[in-house]
C-alpha cells in the first residue's frame, strides 16, 4: 500500500455507476480543483479512472477502500447489480468501509424515500443510524455539502488550524464571570474521589490554569460551562431539556417537561434525577445496612453514564440541545453530533480507548468521578443492562443526533399475562433476564423440551417480538428483545 504524504488524505468516492455518474464526477472535479481541499486530499478514487480492460463489472474494489483514509457515498434510488448473497457493490463496500475503520460520509439524494429500490431504502436506514447522512436535490446542493463535511473532516483530524470549541476563549467571559466557591467545592470533591491530589496554589485561577482552562488569563468556554456563575448569558444552547411521556411515542399531551440549565455538574445531576423520578424502583431490607437499598428499574450508573457522555461529547457548535425521554417502555438521550471519525456504534459494544471531543470538559468530569478515562463507559452499561435482565442499550445515529436507548423492562407481568406463553416459555425468559442470553440446547435443558419443541417455542417468542435471533447455524442464539 503506497503511503500517502503527511497530511494528505485519500478519498474513495462510492455509489451506484450508472446512476450517479455525473454527480460522482463532479464531486471528483470539484475536490481536485478546489484551492482549500485540493491541498489536502491528494487522490480521489473513481471506478470509472480504471482503464477499461482492466475493468469488470462485478469487481468490488474493497483494496482500494482500505487503502483510503475516507470513504464518500453517495446513495440514491437505484441499489444496482447484485452478488450471489445479494449484496450490491456499493453495501459490500460501505461494509468494508466500516469494519476497516475509514471515515464515512453518506450523501443521499432526495428526500422521498418510498421512491427507493426496496434494498436501497434499508442501506440508506442502515447507513443513517451509523453516520449523518446529508441529503441533496442536485448537484450543486451536493457540491455544498460535501465541501462543509470534508471541511469539518479536516478540522477533526487537525490539518485545518481551528481552535477547539472547549479550548477557544469565552467571547465576552472575565475571571469574573467565574464562581470561585464552585471551583473551591470541586477541588474539594476530586480529593475526596483519590482523583486529584493539588500541588502548589489552591486559588481558583490557579486551578482553572492547572486544567488548562484559561487562555492569556481569560476563561474558555469549558470554564464557562463547568465554573461559571451563569453559563446560559454565553450560551443558550448548553441545557438539557427533559421530557416525560404515559405511551411510546413523542406525542402530546407531554405528562411533564423541565429544562435544566446552568453548569454542566448541576445539569447533570437534574437530569438524572428527573428520570430516576419516572422510572419504577424497588426497596430492599435493612439485612446488609442501616439503610434500606432502593433500586431503579433500569441502573442508576446505566442512566448517568448516558446523560454524562451526551453532555460532554456534543457538539456545542450545534444549536440544538441534548434532550432525555422518557417512555413507557424506554428512556432516550439524543445528542447534538455524532461519533468521532472511526468510531461505529458496533464498535461501542466492544473494548474501546477514549476519544472525547471536549477533553478539556471530560477532564474534570473525570476528576470527581463522572466519567472514565478507559473507554468503558458503554460497555459497563451493557453489562449492567444485562445484569438487570433488560435488554442491551441501543446506539444509533438519527439525522444530526446520536441517541442512546434505554431500555425499560417492559417485560411485566400485565405485559406477560397477554402475550398466552407457556410454563417453558417463561422459565426460559427468566433465564434470559438472569444471563442475557439463551440459546435452543439450553432451552432444552432448563424446560425439558425436545428440540423441535424448543425451536417451536423460540420461534413463538421472536414472532412476539420478546426474544431476537442472532447469529447463524450453530451460533444461534437468543437476546431480549426492545419493545420497538
Amino acid at each position: 500500500m503506497k503511503k500517502p504524504v503527511a497530511n494528505h488524505y485519500r478519498l474513495f468516492i462510492s455509489s451506484v455507476h450508472k446512476e450517479l455518474a455525473a454527480e460522482r464526477r463532479a464531486v471528483k472535479d470539484f475536490i481536485t480543483h478546489d484551492p482549500l481541499l485540493s491541498r489536502f486530499i491528494s487522490d480521489v478514487f473513481l471506478f470509472e479512472d480504471i482503464p477499461a480492460g482492466d475493468r469488470q463489472p462485478e469487481d468490488i474494489y474493497l483494496d482500494e477502500v482500505e487503502q483510503r483514509d475516507i470513504y464518500l457515498a453517495i446513495l440514491g434510488n437505484e441499489y444496482g447489480w447484485q452478488n450471489e448473497d445479494g449484496k450490491s457493490p456499493t453495501e459490500l463496500e460501505f461494509d468494508h468501509a466500516t469494519k476497516t475503520h475509514r471515515e464515512r460520509l453518506v450523501f443521499v439524494k432526495g428526500n422521498d424515500d418510498k421512491a427507493r429500490e426496496p434494498d436501497m431504502a434499508k442501506l440508506v436506514s442502515r447507513a443513517s443510524r451509523q453516520v449523518t447522512r446529508r441529503r441533496f436535490s442536485d448537484t450543486h446542493g451536493l457540491i455544498r455539502e460535501v465541501y462543509a463535511s470534508l471541511v469539518e473532516c479536516l478540522e477533526n483530524r487537525g490539518v485545518l488550524r481551528s481552535t477547539p470549541f472547549d479550548d477557544s476563549v469565552c467571547d465576552g467571559a472575565t475571571l469574573r464571570d467565574i464562581d470561585k466557591a464552585q471551583v473551591t467545592a470541586f477541588v474539594e470533591t476530586a480529593e475526596a474521589t483519590g482523583r486529584l491530589k493539588l500541588k502548589g496554589s489552591r486559588a481558583p485561577k490557579a486551578v482553572l490554569q492547572n486544567f488548562n482552562l484559561l487562555r492569556e488569563g481569560e476563561p474558555t468556554n469549558a470554564a464557562i460551562l463547568l465554573f461559571g456563575k451563569n453559563p446560559r448569558r454565553f450560551f443558550n444552547n448548553a441545557q438539557v431539556h427533559c421530557f416525560h411521556f404515559h405511551g411510546t411515542e413523542k406525542r402530546k399531551p407531554i405528562a411533564s417537561q423541565q429544562p435544566y440549565e446552568g453548569r454542566l455538574i448541576e445539569v447533570i445531576d437534574q437530569a438524572v434525577e428527573f428520570v430516576l423520578g419516572k422510572i419504577d424502583r424497588s426497596v430492599g431490607t435493612r439485612a446488609k445496612s442501616t439503610q434500606a437499598p432502593v433500586e431503579f428499574e433500569i441502573p442508576r450508573p446505566v442512566i448517568v453514564e448516558a446523560i454524562v457522555n451526551a453532555v460532554t461529547h456534543r457538539n456545542y457548535r450545534h444549536n440544538g440541545f441534548v434532550q432525555v425521554i422518557v417512555f413507557a417502555d424506554r428512556v432516550e438521550v439524543w445528542n447534538p453530533g455524532e461519533l468521532p471519525p472511526g468510531l461505529t456504534p458496533d464498535l461501542l459494544r466492544k473494548p474501546h480507548g477514549p476519544i472525547p471531543r471536549n477533553p478539556l470538559i471530560a477532564e474534570p468530569l473525570f476528576r470527581v468521578k463522572y466519567v472514565e478515562k478507559a473507554g468503558t463507559g458503554t460497555t459497563d452499561m451493557i453489562a449492567d443492562c444485562r445484569e438487570a435482565g433488560l435488554p442491551e442499550p441501543d446506539f444509533e445515529q438519527r439525522g444530526p443526533h446520536f441517541v442512546v436507548t434505554l431500555w425499560r423492562d417492559w417485560l411485566t407481568n400485565e405485559v406477560l399475562a397477554g402475550l398466552n406463553l407457556n410454563e417453558r416459555q417463561l422459565k426460559a425468559l427468566a433465564h434470559v433476564k438472569k444471563t442475557g442470553k439463551i440459546n435452543n440446547s439450553q432451552y432444552q435443558q432448563i424446560t425439558g423440551a425436545t428440540r423441535k419443541t424448543a425451536t417451536r417455542d423460540l420461534d413463538d417468542l421472536v414472532g412476539k417480538h420478546v426474544l431476537m435471533r442472532v447469529g447463524e447455524k450453530r451460533g444461534i442464539h437468543y437476546l431480549l428483545a426492545g419493545n420497538k
